[in-house]
């Protein structure tokens, strides 16, 4: 008998088209997830790109973690003269700022960054000021100030007030509302305030000052400008960087930002297609009997399973094309959402390879989860169409490589979101293994059913909790999709919880320091001292603070080890990585260890004589494992220019959350006794107010001082994790609201099945009102498990999290458990009895006799 594949597929559709429909809402949220996050990734790149300059903030910079010498000085002032550049030259340091006007006229301080600008700051792009004019005088300027407009919020302060920064005070001259290149989050953590480099207070560039300076060119020819600059700074040794280079870095990060954002929106896909094979699942079951017909009609088994394929895929590119025209929209939020973390402006713009890209990936992703129950039609032998126990069996190879297509094609997107095999495999196997735990549940549970309902049960409980093994259940899919969704936002609320502990200030009875003092010069030790103590506060701690470089490690240089070096050198691979050879150490000097410290290998010596040939040293276990030194090794410090030769006798395991000074080398007490040095005082105020006052009185009569209020830190943290956990929910809920459109999908095929069974019940005496009760405390049921395996998925992952990728101690905050087992039921017996409202409508002779 000749068929039409797609005369068929167009007819046979008619009937089901309307039930049909949420197996394409199902794609299309996954599709919408991968297009929003796909244009955004491009635009991203294109901003990058274009804004590159902006962010970077000139073409060429020179930086330097200390002053530069004379012979850099002149360098960069003769560059200056021979190329016709705009230079822009900063001291930038974190230092107390005091406003005098605030607080009732008592002043309130706190720490910032501060800016030390002179020349056309900026060379790229422009600053929002209030009044607009106020960002010409950056670094022009010789009497102003400048502050982030966050900062004079949080101060009670204006444009018109006053700051003090070190000795000197500086009218405010402007409010700063945005910056090239700095993001909310940066602005939150470290607030700048904005001071001519001229009239700055020398005495905060001192010994043990933390300025770090830099220099950034603007060529009118950027060519001609490179050949005359870089070869001369090459020459030169002295270190600088290009926007091309912060360019390429910056383009690495926002990659990695939106290819984490398209796994987490692939999983979303996946979730809709186990929806879309659970619907074509009883799709194919109860169009057996037609397809039996048509077999005994002498229709071929491949043109029968070719119509079905043509109905996927017209409802496969539907739903990826609605999809498309969603995620256009949900791209419009996605700016808004992560602007507190970019550096740079995103457009809006519709990018069409993400459509096509989104279109191409759903439409297939679809097409192959409804192909593994369609090739089922292949095997209905024509038998059927007289018994209905006729059914093929054994296992299906189509079914099977299907399968396998379907395992590559994962794979193979998760590979090109990692570019690593190892980081695809993760993903495959992680999904997997999630999955395969949900599925292990479902399994369990209607196993359990199974045995517990008892004649004891009260009616409507008994015959909900019998629908949960019952044939043609939906148990499966829905624990999947569901517990997947749940899975995904409460692993988030938990293990920020366990961070946020971990960070936490210990109880007053504790007498732990809540107050950092820092950059605390040697005469003026006794003098803070008296100050604080004067304030009824105790000093909890002192810490000396030595500042130092490495020159040498088992006798070979610093500049050679450097050299050999390489940035993706790892010391657990047998090298140094290049940081820990550059970098400055800031180091201290005891007889004992603290409590944030454990001894994990050797023997801590506490002291040592003064003039000691070979100091011994103990080094934090990770710095050792970075400069691939271990006990026995010979490290010599550059110490304000005096070599200090040290042998690794020691490693420690520091607990880096603790509220207590922590550091990478610990020396003994003696032979750095006497060398240049800076302090820390550790106290505790107690409460906001006193620890305000403190502050205030400390900036007033040490400039150079500056203060950390621990509980200001802590609440830095608490929002800026709020704000990582927001974007990674917001992304989490694409496959919540999946899953609960693979529920309404899977209500509104199986709805032919419940009319059938509701005419059943009702036929036999059951009222309108008791099959909603059944309907409910199914749906209840299956919310309340879904809430407890993803629940229990959350807390294993989330311990994961907190044990080996933060390396804390697991603390959940439990409630976050609690309003899942509410709200998840809650939403699930809504969408399920609004899908089953045509099952209780129906009046039963109606049915009774459409079955015949």
């Amino acid at each position: 008998m000749a068929l039409s594949p797609f005369r068929f597929a167009w007819q046979d559709s008619r009937g089901m088209r309307r039930r049909l429909v949420l197996y394409v809402s199902a794609m299309a949220l996954g599709v919408a997830a991968l297009v929003a996050i796909r244009s955004f990734g491009l635009n991203l790149e294109r901003a990058v790109a274009e804004q590159s300059k902006e962010v970077f903030g000139s073409d060429v910079e020179v930086r330097r973690s200390a002053a530069f010498p004379d012979s850099t000085v002149a360098l960069l002032d003769s560059l200056e003269a021979e190329t016709g550049a705009a230079v822009v030259r900063e001291a930038s340091f974190p230092s107390m700022a005091r406003f005098p006007a605030s607080g009732g006229g008592e002043g309130r301080a706190r720490l910032v960054q501060v800016r030390a600008l002179d020349g056309p700051y900026p060379l790229y792009g422009e600053v929002e000021t209030t009044p607009a004019d106020a960002g010409r005088t950056l670094g022009r300027d010789t009497t102003g100030a400048l502050v982030d407009a966050t900062l004079l919020l949080q101060m009670e302060a204006a444009v018109g007030d006053s700051v003090q920064v070190g000795g000197r005070t500086y009218p405010i001259v402007g409010r700063v509302d945005g910056v090239p290149g700095q993001t909310d989050i940066a602005g939150l953590v470290g607030p700048r305030v904005y001071l001519p480099l001229a009239a700055l207070d020398s005495t905060l560039l001192g010994f043990g000052s933390r300025a770090r300076y830099s220099a950034g060119f603007r060529f009118e020819d950027e060519a001609a400008g490179f050949d005359a600059v870089l070869p001369r700074l090459d020459a030169a040794e002295v270190r600088y960087e290009t926007a091309g280079e912060e360019q390429q870095e910056v383009s690495e990060a926002s990659g990695y930002l939106t290819r984490f954002l398209s796994l987490v929106g692939f999983v979303a896909l996946l979730l809709g297609g186990i929806g879309v094979a659970s619907s074509v699942s009883v799709y194919v079951s109860e169009k057996a009997e037609t397809v039996a017909t048509l077999r005994c009609l002498g229709v071929s088994s491949r043109r029968v399973l070719a119509a079905y394929a043509l109905q996927a895929l017209a409802l496969g590119v539907i739903g990826a094309a609605l999809g498309a025209a969603l995620g256009v929209g949900v791209q419009r939020l996605l700016p808004a959402v992560f602007a507190s973390f970019l550096p740079v402006d995103v457009d809006n713009a519709v990018v069409p390879r993400a459509l096509a890209e989104g279109m191409g990936v759903g439409s297939a992703t679809a097409v192959l989860f409804a192909l593994l129950p369609l090739v089922g039609v292949r095997r209905v032998p024509p038998l059927r169409a007289l018994r209905e126990d006729a059914t093929a069996h054994g296992v299906d190879p189509l079914r099977v490589a299907l399968g396998v297509v379907l395992v590559a094609v994962v794979a193979g997107f998760a590979w090109l979101q990692t570019r690593s095999l190892v980081g695809a495999a993760a993903f495959v196997g992680g999904t997997a293994a999630v999955f395969a735990l949900l599925a292990l549940a479902a399994v369990v549970v209607r196993a359990v059913v199974r045995r517990v309902v008892r004649p004891g049960l009260p009616w409507a409980w008994r015959q909900g909790l019998s629908n949960l093994h019952a044939p043609g259940n939906q148990t499966l899919v829905l624990l999947l999709t569901m517990g997947l969704g749940v899975f995904l936002v409460l692993a988030l609320g938990l293990v920020q919880r366990s961070i946020l502990e971990q960070v936490a200030l210990p109880s007053d009875e504790a007498g732990a320091p809540d107050v950092v003092l820092f950059d605390v010069q040697p005469t003026q030790r006794d003098s803070l001292r008296a100050l604080v103590q004067a304030q009824g506060l105790p000093i909890v701690d002192e810490v000396p603070l030595v500042s130092m470089r490495i020159a040498a490690i088992d006798g070979v240089p610093i500049d050679t080890l450097a050299e050999q070096a390489d940035d993706s050198f790892s010391g657990r691979e047998g090298g140094p990585e290049r940081w820990t050879l550059t970098r400055e150490y800031r180091s201290t000097y005891r007889d004992r260890l603290v409590d944030s410290e454990t001894l994990t290998a050797g023997t801590f010596q506490g002291t040592a004589a003064p003039d000691a040939a070979v100091v011994p040293i103990s080094l934090e276990t990770e710095i050792a494992l970075d400069l691939d030194v271990t006990l026995g090794s010979r490290i010599t410090w550059s110490v304000s220019g005096a070599e200090v030769e040290s042998e690794v006798t020691s490693l420690r395991e520091v607990d880096w959350a603790r509220v207590s000074p922590n550091f990478f080398a610990v020396f003994p007490e003696g032979p750095l006794d006497e060398a240049p040095q800076t302090a820390i005082l550790l106290t505790r105020a107690g409460t906001p107010e006193a620890s305000a006052r403190l502050q205030s009185a400390v900036v007033e009569a040490f400039p150079n001082v500056s203060a950390v209020d621990v509980r200001l830190v802590l609440a830095l943290v608490d929002r800026v994790l709020s704000r990582v956990a927001f974007v990674l929910r917001f992304m989490a809920l694409f496959a919540v609201v999946t899953g609960l459109v693979v529920l309404a999908g899977a209500v509104r095929v199986a709805l032919a099945q419940r009319t059938r069974e509701a005419v059943v019940l009702r036929t036999l005496g059951a009222s309108r009102a008791q099959v909603r009760r059944i309907l409910v405390a199914e749906y209840a049921l299956l919310g309340v498990l879904a809430a407890l395996t993803g629940g229990l998925l959350a807390v294993a992952g989330a311990w994961g999290l907190a044990a080996f990728a933060f390396e804390i101690p697991f603390r959940p905050d439990l409630s976050w458990l609690g309003w899942a087992l509410i709200v998840v039921p809650l939403l699930t017996v809504a969408v399920g009895l609004a899908g089953s409202r045509g099952a209780l409508r129906q009046p039963p002779l109606a049915v009774l006799r459409a079955e015949g």
